[in-house]
Protein backbone atom coordinates (compact mmCIF):
# COMPACT_ATOMS: atom_id res chain seq x y z
CA UNK A 1 0.00 0.00 0.00
CA UNK A 2 2.85 2.39 0.89
CA UNK A 3 4.54 1.57 -2.43
CA UNK A 4 1.36 2.37 -4.40
CA UNK A 5 0.94 5.68 -2.56
CA UNK A 6 4.64 6.47 -3.13
CA UNK A 7 4.35 5.90 -6.86
CA UNK A 8 1.19 8.02 -7.11
CA UNK A 9 2.71 10.92 -5.21
CA UNK A 10 6.02 10.78 -7.10
CA UNK A 11 4.10 11.09 -10.36
CA UNK A 12 2.15 14.09 -9.03
CA UNK A 13 5.10 15.98 -7.50
CA UNK A 14 7.97 17.24 -9.68
CA UNK A 15 11.35 15.81 -8.64
CA UNK A 16 12.71 19.31 -7.99
CA UNK A 17 10.05 19.76 -5.28
CA UNK A 18 11.24 16.70 -3.32
CA UNK A 19 13.52 17.81 -0.50
CA UNK A 20 16.41 15.73 0.72
CA UNK A 21 16.40 17.64 4.02
CA UNK A 22 13.57 15.82 5.76
CA UNK A 23 15.39 14.36 8.76
CA UNK A 24 13.51 13.84 12.02
CA UNK A 25 14.05 12.95 15.66
CA UNK A 26 11.35 11.28 17.78
CA UNK A 27 10.91 10.83 21.52
CA UNK A 28 7.82 9.37 23.13
CA UNK A 29 5.89 6.72 25.00
CA UNK A 30 6.11 3.08 23.93
CA UNK A 31 4.22 -0.05 25.01
CA UNK A 32 4.83 -3.68 24.12
CA UNK A 33 2.27 -6.45 24.05
CA UNK A 34 2.25 -9.18 26.69
CA UNK A 35 5.01 -11.79 26.53
CA UNK A 36 6.85 -9.81 23.84
CA UNK A 37 10.31 -10.84 25.10
CA UNK A 38 9.77 -13.30 27.98
CA UNK A 39 6.92 -15.65 28.94
CA UNK A 40 4.49 -14.66 31.69
CA UNK A 41 5.33 -10.97 31.34
CA UNK A 42 2.50 -8.50 30.80
CA UNK A 43 2.70 -5.56 28.45
CA UNK A 44 5.64 -3.29 29.29
CA UNK A 45 5.61 0.51 29.36
CA UNK A 46 8.62 2.57 28.42
CA UNK A 47 10.13 5.23 26.20
CA UNK A 48 11.48 5.22 22.66
CA UNK A 49 13.84 7.56 20.84
CA UNK A 50 14.47 7.40 17.09
CA UNK A 51 16.48 9.36 14.53
CA UNK A 52 15.84 9.20 10.79
CA UNK A 53 18.32 10.55 8.24
CA UNK A 54 16.81 11.16 4.80
CA UNK A 55 19.09 9.74 2.05
CA UNK A 56 17.01 9.82 -1.15
CA UNK A 57 13.45 10.85 -1.99
CA UNK A 58 11.19 8.48 -0.02
CA UNK A 59 14.15 6.58 1.54
CA UNK A 60 16.03 7.07 4.77
CA UNK A 61 17.88 5.16 7.46
CA UNK A 62 16.48 4.99 10.99
CA UNK A 63 18.07 4.23 14.35
CA UNK A 64 15.88 3.39 17.34
CA UNK A 65 16.54 2.91 21.07
CA UNK A 66 13.79 1.90 23.51
CA UNK A 67 13.63 0.91 27.17
CA UNK A 68 10.75 -0.98 28.81
CA UNK A 69 9.76 -2.07 32.29
CA UNK A 70 9.47 1.35 33.90
CA UNK A 71 7.74 1.20 37.27
CA UNK A 72 7.43 -2.59 37.13
CA UNK A 73 8.01 -4.91 40.09
CA UNK A 74 11.41 -6.54 40.56
CA UNK A 75 10.68 -9.89 38.83
CA UNK A 76 9.61 -8.11 35.64
CA UNK A 77 12.51 -7.69 33.21
CA UNK A 78 13.75 -4.28 32.16
CA UNK A 79 14.33 -4.58 28.43
CA UNK A 80 16.37 -2.31 26.16
CA UNK A 81 16.31 -2.57 22.37
CA UNK A 82 18.70 -1.00 19.86
CA UNK A 83 17.63 -1.26 16.21
CA UNK A 84 18.63 0.20 12.83
CA UNK A 85 17.26 -0.14 9.31
CA UNK A 86 15.66 1.47 6.26
CA UNK A 87 12.53 3.62 6.31
CA UNK A 88 10.25 4.49 3.38
CA UNK A 89 8.35 7.78 3.74
CA UNK A 90 5.65 9.54 1.77
CA UNK A 91 4.59 13.12 2.56
CA UNK A 92 1.42 14.86 1.48
CA UNK A 93 -0.10 18.02 2.99
CA UNK A 94 2.46 17.87 5.82
CA UNK A 95 1.36 14.37 6.88
CA UNK A 96 4.17 11.83 6.74
CA UNK A 97 3.31 8.14 6.25
CA UNK A 98 6.17 5.71 6.78
CA UNK A 99 7.07 2.03 6.90
CA UNK A 100 10.26 0.60 8.35
CA UNK A 101 12.11 -2.63 8.98
CA UNK A 102 14.91 -2.68 11.53
CA UNK A 103 17.29 -5.23 13.02
CA UNK A 104 19.49 -5.09 16.09
CA UNK A 105 19.44 -6.49 19.58
CA UNK A 106 17.65 -6.55 22.91
CA UNK A 107 18.91 -7.00 26.42
CA UNK A 108 16.70 -7.92 29.37
CA UNK A 109 17.47 -8.22 33.07
CA UNK A 110 15.56 -8.09 36.32
CA UNK A 111 16.70 -7.16 39.81
CA UNK A 112 16.50 -10.67 41.28
CA UNK A 113 18.88 -12.06 38.63
CA UNK A 114 16.55 -14.74 37.30
CA UNK A 115 16.47 -13.07 33.87
CA UNK A 116 19.59 -11.71 32.23
CA UNK A 117 20.54 -11.95 28.61
CA UNK A 118 20.49 -10.50 25.16
CA UNK A 119 19.39 -11.60 21.74
CA UNK A 120 18.97 -10.62 18.10
CA UNK A 121 15.79 -8.58 17.57
CA UNK A 122 13.82 -7.24 14.63
CA UNK A 123 10.98 -4.80 14.12
CA UNK A 124 8.57 -4.32 11.19
CA UNK A 125 5.93 -1.61 11.13
CA UNK A 126 4.95 1.90 10.25
CA UNK A 127 3.01 4.92 11.25
CA UNK A 128 2.16 8.52 10.55
CA UNK A 129 3.32 11.94 11.69
CA UNK A 130 0.66 14.66 11.96
CA UNK A 131 1.97 18.24 11.77
CA UNK A 132 1.35 20.47 14.79
CA UNK A 133 3.86 23.33 14.24
CA UNK A 134 6.32 24.14 11.43
CA UNK A 135 9.13 21.96 12.82
CA UNK A 136 7.07 19.62 15.03
CA UNK A 137 4.67 16.74 14.48
CA UNK A 138 2.93 14.10 16.60
CA UNK A 139 3.66 10.45 15.78
CA UNK A 140 1.44 7.39 16.02
CA UNK A 141 3.04 4.08 15.05
CA UNK A 142 2.60 0.33 15.46
CA UNK A 143 5.14 -2.43 14.92
CA UNK A 144 5.75 -6.13 15.31
CA UNK A 145 8.83 -6.48 17.49
CA UNK A 146 10.43 -9.84 18.16
CA UNK A 147 13.53 -11.44 19.61
CA UNK A 148 13.06 -14.96 18.18
CA UNK A 149 15.46 -16.77 20.51
CA UNK A 150 13.92 -15.17 23.65
CA UNK A 151 10.26 -14.58 22.79
CA UNK A 152 7.57 -17.16 23.49
CA UNK A 153 5.78 -18.30 20.33
CA UNK A 154 2.34 -17.39 21.69
CA UNK A 155 3.24 -13.88 22.84
CA UNK A 156 1.77 -10.65 21.53
CA UNK A 157 4.68 -9.03 19.72
CA UNK A 158 2.97 -5.70 19.10
CA UNK A 159 4.58 -2.38 19.95
CA UNK A 160 2.71 0.92 19.99
CA UNK A 161 4.37 4.35 20.12
CA UNK A 162 3.24 7.94 20.33
CA UNK A 163 5.15 11.15 20.92
CA UNK A 164 6.76 14.31 19.61
CA UNK A 165 8.73 14.52 16.35
CA UNK A 166 11.21 17.30 15.61
CA UNK A 167 11.80 17.81 11.87
CA UNK A 168 15.03 19.35 10.66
Amino acid sequence: MILVISCALSAAVPSSAASLRNHDAFFGYSRTGSDAFYPHTGGLNGWEAALQIHLHPFLGVEGDVAHYGLGASSPVPRTTTVLVGPRLSVKALGINLFAHGMVGGEHSANSDGSISGGAFAYDLGGGLDLPILPFFAWRFSADRIDAPSQSPSGGDHARFNTGLVFRF
